[in-house]
């Protein structure tokens, strides 16, 4: 069995602006600085959202990327 390429995970399928930013910043404290959040969610609003939310409080946007459907995000918890 193989580790997961992440820390914790928040699953925002089927939710919509601004809920799955408001997840994300309770989420992300669940995670030590450094540590790796994966992000699933179906709002394309997420796609502007997610990259100013790490922007903004100084994470890491690791990757995103859509695949059928559904965004991808993994971040990086900053200090």
């Amino acid at each position: 069995m193989s580790k997961p390429d992440h820390d914790a995970e928040l699953d925002a399928r089927g939710l919509f602006c601004p809920e799955p930013v408001m997840m994300l910043h309770n989420r992300i404290n669940d995670v030590e600085p450094g540590g790796l959040l994966r992000v699933v969610a179906t709002d394309p609003s997420t796609t502007r959202d997610i990259p100013r939310f790490c922007q903004f409080l100084g994470h890491e946007l690791v990757s995103e990327q859509e695949k059928d459907g559904e965004f991808i995000y993994v971040i990086r918890r900053g200090e």
